[in-house]
């Protein structure tokens, strides 16, 4: 048992200073699958790896009934968390860039554009609710591979399954998603 463990089951024991320990052990790992995940975004990204870590940190610590299974259960929770802050952060910038309230044009004199890194974010976050609704362990692979940013070994090791399986299930995926996300025409396609 490694020490993220036990400091998360003294965190559920009621131990107020264990989540103080523990942003320590984690806060580079966290840091680093940040900046690995932020590094895909657009130009001018003004969400930076620490500040993503301290918002999913605080989504995921601050619920101090929250029962741990462990290190690979508390890093696919803050992937989660890391995934839907980047998912509300787009939304708004989506809101904001459609006008957020503003009278519409004619849409005859506007050009169309490509999807937006935010489009497709949104896309992707869409399909893969569907997907886990169809199969969530493979969902969370795909959380974990394009959220976070793990490598096959890494997602594997935090699924708890054989490398070879990590690749089989984000082959079959990948698929499913394309799939999901090419059913609407001019929807962007999957990771």
């Amino acid at each position: 048992m490694n020490d993220v463990t036990r400091i998360l089951e003294r965190a559920e024991q009621g131990d107020a200073r264990a989540a103080e320990e523990l942003l320590p052990l984690v806060y580079d790992e966290l840091r680093r699958r940040a900046a690995h995940r932020l590094a895909g975004e657009r130009a001018g990204q003004t969400l930076q790896p620490t500040a993503l870590v301290h918002e999913a940190w605080l989504k995921i610590a601050g619920d101090e009934k929250r029962a741990w299974g462990g290190r690979e259960h508390f890093f696919a929770a803050a992937a989660e968390a890391m995934r839907r802050i980047l998912v509300d952060r787009a939304r708004r910038r989506l809101a904001a860039k459609r006008g957020a309230g503003e009278a519409p044009l004619d849409a005859d004199e506007l050009e169309i554009p490509a999807p937006t890194p935010d489009e497709q974010l949104l896309a992707v976050s869409e399909a893969l609710e569907k997907f886990a609704l169809h199969d969530a362990r493979k969902a969370e692979l795909v959380k974990l591979r394009y959220f976070v940013g793990m490598s096959f070994e890494e997602a594997a090791q935090s699924l708890n399954i054989a490398v070879p399986t990590a690749k089989q299930w984000w082959a079959y995926a990948r698929a499913w998603l394309r799939v999901e996300m090419g059913a609407t025409e001019g929807k962007p396609t999957a990771p």
